[in-house]
């Protein structure tokens, strides 16, 4: 089957579903050859740049340079080594005509271009937009187009020389296109959540925000906070459509929608989408804090999983649930909320902050399992995971900007064990805070990690329709 095809012919006829607040029960996970914990899952290397505060970090196609938002710039690191990290460039304190342009969280890489964009938040007086680098050699990356759109830009996503950012304010929520193809980079479309959902328009506009965005064969994923995570056809990037959605709340209920700490707590908090290499699978995680509601739910956020082979009607199929923490607010000082992540080859690969980085095997996306898990919580807040060296590698970002904590910025680097030459031994010495395997860190093993929304059946046939749909 088409993808392209389909969606246009049943796009109309979009899908809204809920995920439930509670899981059915755990599915039975079955052993899967091909996907094995590495020997020993620490990190292969660290890296603490000069300047700035790491954010998001990309890997170019060779799977060997990363390239790594820095707060106050961008910085460009060659991983051929993983066990020696190389900083080829840094770029710090940008300006543009005079002005900042600063609170860098995103970059992001498509072939010898570079976007670099910001602030991520709302400012006053910097430049808002976006900067393109030629990074064809990235030890000397080098401005060749700047674009001011007038709003602040947390997110972006860039590929086939179409950048997509999202645009979010107290008048629209929305997903921008710019064709960069030409010297002359151009707005060429838009699709906005009030214009879709006029309802929303009364709503605080940060429970609606769109925190980012994924595009994969021309459908983008677009995850609105608490107005869900959107499926958007943008094979007309100057026409974009609305495809369907996940979870579907209710603008009217009993929350307070009054101000930022509303969205601090769950339920809602969709953040980050990504989708595996088929465009099958989509992962959604939740960032969220405990809050001073007592109603449940209350916590950190986990990462939902979704069949989305028939992208007009996902399907939820289990729930990741975040690591333990023993005061998950948000100035309590041990954030393990999900936060970026990468879904390749089966696995999916995720950043939970202080509570570190996992690995699960999704081959069976019913019944996700757990199988390695590195945790420092004193010395590392991971933002981000990445895959690197054909596979061998999985890159990671430390940030510093949790509150009540000493934890600074830093690049890492951890097997796969698909394939690595660069695997070392190691003692889980500390009860779990270095990590190993999964199942030496106590409360984290793999059984416990995926809880199941769909049983054995519905798994497989989730594989089945996936591989029909080749």
């Amino acid at each position: 089957m088409q993808r392209r095809a389909f969606l246009r012919a049943g796009g109309a006829a979009g899908a809204v579903l809920t995920v439930p607040g509670a899981a059915a029960g755990p599915a039975a996970a079955t052993p899967r050859a091909s996907q094995e914990a590495p020997d020993s899952f620490e990190p292969l290397g660290q890296l603490e740049l000069s300047g700035g505060d790491p954010a998001e970090v990309v890997v170019d196609d060779d799977g060997e340079t990363a390239y790594l938002a820095t707060t106050y710039g961008f910085a460009t690191v060659d991983l051929g080594d993983p066990t020696a990290l190389e900083p080829l460039a840094e770029r710090n304190q940008l300006e543009v005509d005079g002005r900042g342009f600063t609170r860098i969280f995103d970059v992001k890489v498509d072939g010898d271009r570079l976007a670099v964009v910001g602030p991520a938040d709302k400012g006053f007086g910097e430049f808002n937009g976006f900067e393109l680098y030629d990074v064809s050699d990235p030890a000397d990356p080098a401005v060749v187009d700047r674009y001011e759109t007038g709003f602040h830009i947390h997110n972006c996503f860039f590929a086939d020389e179409l950048l997509y950012v999202v645009a979010n304010g107290p008048d629209d929520t929305a997903l921008v296109i710019y064709d960069t193809s030409d010297d002359d980079t151009e707005e060429v479309g838009r699709w906005s959540l009030l214009d879709h959902e006029p309802e929303w328009e009364d709503v605080y506009w940060y429970a609606h925000y769109l925190h980012d965005v994924t595009v994969r064969d021309d459908l983008a994923f677009l995850p609105f906070w608490d107005a869900g995570t959107y499926l958007v056809d943008v094979s007309d990037p100057s026409a974009p459509e609305y495809v369907s959605h996940v979870r579907d709340p209710d603008v009217g209920d009993d929350r307070s929608y009054g101000g930022s700490e509303a969205v601090y707590g769950l339920p809602g908090n969709d953040h980050y989408a990504a989708v595996d290499d088929a465009g099958d699978l989509l992962a959604v995680g939740r960032e969220s804090w405990t809050t001073d509601d007592p109603a449940p739910p209350n916590g950190p956020g986990g990462i939902d999983l979704y069949d989305v082979t028939e992208p007009t009607a996902p399907d939820p199929l289990a729930s990741i649930e975040p690591p333990e923490s023993d005061d998950a607010s948000r100035r309590g000082g041990e954030w393990t909320t999900a936060h970026n992540f990468e879904l390749r080859d089966g696995r999916l690969y995720s950043a939970w902050y202080q509570g570190g980085i996992k690995i699960h095997d999704v081959g069976d996306p019913a019944a996700p399992e757990e199988l390695a898990h590195w945790r420092a919580t004193d010395e590392a807040a991971l933002w981000t995971a990445r895959v690197a060296n054909d596979g061998a590698t999985v890159v990671a970002s430390s940030t510093s900007r949790i509150p009540a904590t000493d934890i600074g910025g830093a690049l890492y680097t951890f097997p796969t064990g698909l394939g690595s030459d660069f695997e070392r031994g190691g003692d889980d010495t500390d009860g779990g805070s270095n990590g190993a395997f999964s199942d030496q860190i106590p409360g984290f093993g793999g059984l416990g990690a995926g809880v199941g929304l769909a049983g054995g059946a519905a798994a497989l046939e989730w594989i089945r329709r996936r591989d029909d749909d080749r």
